[in-house]
């Protein structure tokens, strides 16, 4: 990544040392992703108008696992349970809600014609098609007719990762720049992925949303600190954790200061991408972000030049407080609420 007021162009930085530039940044970041050896990147990494190197790395799903019917809904509009059985929600047209993921199943019915492709960093085109099903599933939750919060937002897919649910922080960055550059506001982002630490996927992500666009992330699915993961340790983005019906934090869900509020993450039923009326049932924070997603959405719709920071605001605001039980050392007591 360069240094805030370079003139040095990525491109040009990398012909002084060698290497096989493979992506270059423009808006998220500025910089590039490449190949170098070992000596390549040191002298890269010193260069003036260089503000750091760093090793790409995998990205991976938050992982999944079935279970019974979802109740998640039915939770997010009440302040207490038990639940009601019902589901009240505002308006949320006018909205385009970026889900960077595995693709999007665009046909599938639950969408009702308000999905479309957006970008494929895997494939490197404008077909972000759903091999997987993660981000059919997770666009059904942020904004399909039957699973979503938000029922009458616009999906746009951003495919990063491939039919295996794997990526690399290049490929994410690259999605992340495609959204950057291209999102229609008032927008929201969902990132229902993660991995290890990665100040140039912070980066971007921070700067997507200094850009205009409201982020929701994941926390993570492996019962640590988010504080060590990415993006989920931008504090700028709404990192999410997950409860159960019982308003108990998962055990496996991450927690920890990073964390901005808890959503529903246990046994969730979605839109799945084996044909146009599938299902699936299903658990993580990869389901709860998205939920949160629905909600800054449906914020966005009735407070469209609304900033970032304003629904980071209002979404955290507005939760429950003081219902999650055991919700991790450090987390928010806190609990989405559409109302």
């Amino acid at each position: 990544m360069l240094k805030d007021g370079s003139t040095a162009t990525p491109a040009g930085i990398a012909g002084k040392f060698g290497g096989e530039v493979d992506r270059v940044y423009d808006r998220a970041l500025r910089g590039l992703t490449g190949r170098f050896s070992a000596a390549e990147a040191r002298r890269l990494a010193a260069d003036p108008a260089v503000a750091y190197v760093e090793q790409n790395q995998r990205v991976r799903l938050a992982a999944t696992q079935a279970n019974p019917p979802s109740w998640g809904l039915d939770r997010i509009d009440q302040r207490n349970l038990p639940l009601d059985r019902s589901y009240t929600y505002p308006a949320s047209g006018g909205v385009r809600i970026y889900v960077v993921d595995t693709g999007v199943r665009i046909a599938h019915q639950d969408f009702g014609g308000r999905a479309s492709n957006g970008y494929d960093a895997v494939d490197g085109d404008g077909v972000a098609q759903d091999g997987n099903g993660h981000g059919t599933f997770v666009a059904a939750v942020a904004a399909g007719t039957s699973y979503g919060v938000a029922k009458n937002a616009s999906i746009v897919g951003v495919r990063v990762l491939d039919d295996n649910g794997s990526g690399t922080t290049a490929g994410v960055i690259a999605g992340v720049n495609w959204v950057t550059n291209n999102a229609v506001k008032p927008a929201v982002a969902n990132l229902s992925l993660g991995g290890g630490a990665s100040t140039s996927l912070d980066t971007a992500v921070r700067n997507s949303i200094a850009s205009g666009v409201t982020y929701t992330i994941a926390a993570g699915n492996s019962g640590v600190n988010a504080g060590s993961t990415s993006p989920a340790r931008v504090t700028q983005a709404l990192t999410v954790g997950a409860t159960s019906s019982t308003d108990a934090r998962a055990s496996w869900s991450n927690y920890g200061s990073v964390l901005d509020l808890f959503a529903p993450g246990v046994s969730i039923t979605s839109a799945w991408t084996a044909s146009n009326t599938a299902t699936y049932t299903g658990s993580g924070t990869s389901f709860s972000a998205p939920h949160v997603a629905g909600t800054a959405a449906q914020y966005l719709s009735a407070n469209p030049s609304a900033s970032p920071a304003t629904v980071h605001s209002a979404v955290v605001n507005n939760a429950t407080p003081n219902v999650v039980s055991n919700p991790g050392s450090g987390s928010p007591n806190r609990l989405l609420f559409v109302g």
